[in-house]
């Protein structure tokens, strides 16, 4: 979710805010949003809270796990896409379209592939595996552990409130597990709610009592798309392993600027990320109620690989957003041309 443009919706938002400021200081705007608008992604606590399994999901704000049959591993909540947070920041304006700088039929190589959202059936089987991916999106130890041969676990944290008695709690539960891969701490942290040292205290504390488990976090642009600016989270202030980037150039606004891609890696390198620690996060959802993103034609995907291909040929996993479906969008679930592109991938 945590995948932010000039919006018509958007520009209706400031509107609102501005009209109505007197209103706005009085309610209770979403966490990790001044304007109260979702993320992309998680919707972050506030310092001190954690929003990990007890909180709802979105991208972020996540709906509850969908209930499944006793013997079925319990789903990761769910992360959604989020428009930029705080109207104070530059709003985001689109270019003209580039061509590719990369040839089409390319993408990164990796061998770890993760996506996403309702990666579990009703019977308890991961679905995403027919396509080739073999990182899974859990939540609990049970998920991870039923999890089959040859898959990872990548386990959704939500956590912004530092090493806190219940966060030590839930993270050290997977200390030793031989399939666990890693810890999804946040998604798309909005720094006046996610200070950069909770989710250093977070991952130093991972570090110390998970050995091997690798951290990771969505990285949210705070500025424009053409401008795009990470500065507010750097690997010293975090300490996390990897983070995301996910540009999302496919909409209703016009023809894609798939420009977009190697703008965010450069200003993620800007800000002391190197791109052996970018993971790059595919666009594979489109026609939401959030927003005007749209699905991608099978031409258009193969576009963004190439061009992610040409800015990070080999992170250490992949990401494709999103598997399942949030506000009533298509995600890669209900995409067979889409699937059949990630399997010949993977």
């Amino acid at each position: 979710m945590t995948s932010t443009r000039s919006r018509a919706w958007q520009v209706t938002a400031v509107v609102i805010l501005t009209a109505g400021s007197a209103a706005a200081c009085s309610s209770h705007a979403a966490p990790g949003s001044a304007s109260g608008i979702p993320h992309r992604h998680q919707q972050q606590c506030g310092s001190g809270g954690n929003c990990g399994s007890s909180e709802p999901g979105t991208r972020h704000s996540s709906s509850a796990p969908t209930p499944t049959p006793t013997r079925s591993p319990s789903p990761a909540p769910t992360r959604r896409r989020t428009p930029t947070p705080a109207p104070t920041h530059p709003r985001r304006t689109r270019r003209s379209p580039a061509p590719s700088p990369a040839p089409a039929g390319q993408w990164p190589v990796t061998s770890l592939h993760y996506t996403a959202n309702d990666n579990f059936g009703p019977s308890g089987a991961y679905l995403p595996g027919a396509d080739g991916f073999n990182l899974a999106d859990v939540g609990d130890k049970g998920a991870l552990d039923a999890l089959p041969a040859g898959v990872l676990g990548l386990v959704w944290l939500g956590a912004c409130g530092g090493a806190t008695a219940a966060f030590r709690a839930q993270a050290g539960a997977f200390a030793g597990d031989r399939k666990l891969f890693g810890f999804y701490i946040t998604d798309e942290p909005d720094p006046s709610s996610c200070p950069a040292g909770a989710i250093r205290a977070e991952d130093d504390w991972i570090h110390a009592h998970v050995p091997g488990a690798k951290t990771f976090a969505i990285l949210q642009n705070l500025a424009s798309d053409s401008s795009p600016d990470f500065t507010a989270y750097t690997p010293h202030g975090t300490g996390l392993d990897l983070i995301g980037l996910d540009p999302y150039p496919v909409t209703s606004a016009g023809p894609p600027d798939y420009r977009e891609i190697a703008g965010y890696v450069a200003a993620a390198q800007a800000a002391g990320w190197p791109v052996s620690r970018i993971v790059p996060v595919y666009q594979v959802f489109g026609h939401s109620s959030e927003g005007d993103w749209m699905l991608p034609t099978t031409d258009q995907e193969r576009v963004m690989l190439a061009d992610w291909a040409a800015v990070t040929p080999a992170p250490a996993f992949d990401y494709a957003y999103s598997w399942g479906s949030q506000s009533g969008d298509t995600g890669l679930a209900r995409s067979p041309a889409l699937q059949a592109i990630f399997a010949a991938k993977n």
